[in-house]
């Protein structure tokens, strides 16, 4: 099993930055990929972005590409989001994710418990 933690959600002004921090604990020599998702009031969660553990390869979803930057410190075990250029419709409560299965398509096993992100306009 793995455990998740995240945290650095807060409430942020339009254009404003945020980090979120995803500490892993357990089995994390099992973690092939960790991500994060989000949801928004109302809406259905989505995939926000991806990274190999191991070697690092990101993924994003369009909207926020040029803008999120995703990272891990692999001795740490732990994921970064950082968040530029935020935008009202960033809202949302953000998710930790990991797997130990490749393909950025996958289901992911682990899920934290979320933190939430507020933009102001």
């Amino acid at each position: 099993q793995v455990q998740l933690v995240e945290s650095g959600g807060g409430l942020v002004q339009a254009g404003g930055s945020l980090r979120l921090s995803c500490a892993a604990s357990g089995r994390t020599s099992s973690i092939y990929r960790m991500g994060w998702f989000r949801q928004a009031p109302g809406k259905e969660r989505e995939f926000v972005a991806a990274i190999t553990w191991s070697l690092g390869r990101t993924y994003y979803t369009d909207s926020v590409k040029g803008r999120f930057t995703i990272s891990r410190d692999y001795y740490k075990n732990t994921g970064y989001l950082q968040m530029n250029s935020l935008e009202p419709e960033d809202t949302a409560v953000y998710y930790c994710v990991a797997s130990p299965v490749a393909g950025v398509q996958a289901p992911y096993d682990y899920w934290g418990q979320g933190t939430q992100v507020t933009v102001s306009s």
